[in-house]
């Protein structure tokens, strides 16, 4: 009978939401079977020695997060940590996705970069981030990443300019936003539809509410908004066509093991001097390398893989979190640069990059 009564009381307890997620150890992948490089001559050999690494994410019920405290390399974050307030919960894994496209679109600026290429820049509109629940932006049809190009026929190129159209418009209007549509599908494939117009009521914040856009040349003072967050769209244009095929990975966090994985393919010899290297971190286009979360829960991930070598971001707390996992013969290789990542592949005896195909300008 005392068994019955605990069983039903923990079935009670699993369906309740403890407004928690759990961090756990994910799985650690070679990169390079997963890119593909058309344009441009490409390493026949480039071996299966970059790994990155994910976490898995689940969110936890009261009866799951007590159990977390028997488990090991187990994070428990708070749902506000991920989800962005006032956006609903729902948009989290195209949120995921969203990073992930920027991560990949970002990694291979980096890469080309780093070997002398150039690679120009525009910026082409404010994709969406968030949108808010129950918004009229939401109602409007706006989703996680649309960008917005245009604003009653004015060009958006950033989003500071969204916000200088924004910041000038009464509150309670109705504007026509140009906007490319995507669609996001459940594994993260993003298409892109032609421009198409999107109606949208601005609202009134309350009072004495400011916003810091952040952009030069605008005050703090908005007295309507529309309910979205947005960051700067760019297209780039790259002297090859490269795909990373993430299929359901979400997040921005292999960004740095996505460029050197890159990089490895357009280039001569072994870039890890064939030792099995593990990378973690976002990766910015002009090569900066940025905290992400999970760091203990990925160097147990790494060590499962067989990885000798983990570089990991040098800010955030990021290599103490990896040396907590305490993972043996797991050298921890802290890096706030692609260009200092490159370095220490080289020290550990990787080759110096030398790109098959030489830049034209080389």
């Amino acid at each position: 009978m005392i068994v019955g009564v605990v069983l039903v009381a923990a079935l009670a307890m699993e369906s309740i939401s403890s407004g928690r997620y759990s961090i756990t150890p994910g799985t650690s992948t070679p990169v390079e079977p997963l890119i593909t490089v058309s344009g441009v001559g490409t390493n026949p050999t480039p071996g299966k020695k970059i790994l990155f690494t994910d976490v898995y994410l689940q969110a936890l019920s009261d009866f799951g997060l007590f159990l977390t405290h028997f488990q090991r390399h187990i994070q428990v974050v708070p749902a506000s940590a991920l989800e962005t307030p006032g956006a609903a919960a729902s948009e989290l894994t195209n949120q995921g996705y969203l990073e992930m496209y920027g991560a990949k679109q970002a990694a291979e600026v980096a890469a080309f970069r780093a070997l002398g290429w150039r690679v120009p820049a525009t910026r082409v509109g404010a994709t969406v981030n968030a949108v808010g629940a129950s918004s009229d932006a939401s109602r409007a049809g706006l989703a996680v990443g649309d960008i917005i190009s245009g604003y009653d026929g004015s060009p958006v190129r950033s989003s500071c300019d969204l916000f200088a159209e924004t910041q000038k418009t009464p509150a309670g209007t109705t504007v026509t936003l140009q906007v490319e549509k995507v669609t996001i599908s459940a594994s993260g494939t993003f298409h892109y539809a032609a421009v198409s117009d999107v109606s949208v009521t601005t609202f009134a914040l309350s009072k004495g509410t400011t916003i810091n856009s952040g952009c030069p040349g605008l005050s703090n003072r908005f007295d309507s908004v529309i309910a979205i967050e947005t960051q700067d769209a760019y297209r780039y244009r790259l002297p090859a066509v490269v795909r990373v095929n993430t299929a359901t990975i979400g997040g921005p966090s292999a960004g740095l093991a996505m460029t050197l994985a890159i990089i490895n393919q357009l280039s001569r010899g072994s870039l890890t001097g064939d030792h099995v290297v593990a990378a973690t971190g976002t990766i910015s286009p002009d090569g900066q390398v940025g905290a992400v979360g999970g760091v203990e829960e990925k160097a147990v991930a790494v060590h499962r893989a067989g990885a000798t070598y983990f570089l990991v971001p040098e800010g955030g707390g990021n290599v103490n979190a990896a040396k907590a996992a305490d993972q043996p013969n797991l050298t921890i290789l802290p890096v706030r640069s692609l260009a200092q990542a490159l370095a220490d592949l080289k020290r550990i005896g990787g080759s110096n990059p030398t790109p098959v195909t030489a830049p034209p300008d080389s």
